[in-house]
């Protein structure tokens, strides 16, 4: 049986391959493949952190009795990856392409934290107390 843990974390490897054929697009030039790939991450990255996270896991590890701090952080966190995303939106449209770049490094930094404290502490956690939901998340 597949584990919360394994399930997302193969989740942040197919958000870090769409964001990084975005950036390479956007390096590039190649502006209609950057918006394609562009919206194929950002539509990625919702359903990972806004539905399977914030929708389904965060709610039942909270209603399981599992620690909420790291919950907590997780969710602020969220909100400064769509601050920046959002950011980023705005300079692909304008094709400011070290605009989007330098934002994007910001980016790069901040999940890759953020990647760790979940995959290290929060998915074994939920993988503890709510193994069960992996089932809703898909």
């Amino acid at each position: 049986m597949t584990t919360i843990s394994a399930f997302m974390q193969d989740n942040h490897r197919q958000c870090d391959e769409l964001y990084a054929a975005a950036e390479e697009a956007v390096a590039n030039q190649e502006w209609e493949r950057a918006d394609k790939l562009w919206q194929a991450f950002a539509d990625q990255l919702e359903v990972h952190i806004t539905e399977r996270e914030e929708g389904r896991l965060f709610p039942a590890l909270e209603a399981a009795g599992g620690p909420g701090n790291p919950v907590r952080m997780m969710r602020m966190e969220h909100e400064q990856i769509r601050a920046l995303v959002a950011q980023m939106v705005d300079a692909l449209a304008a094709r400011e392409q070290q605009q989007f770049l330098g934002l994007g490094e910001t980016l790069l930094l901040l999940t890759q934290q953020h990647n760790m404290k979940e995959e290290n502490i929060l998915y074994p956690i939920m993988d503890q107390y709510i193994a069960d939901q992996l089932a809703h998340l898909p």
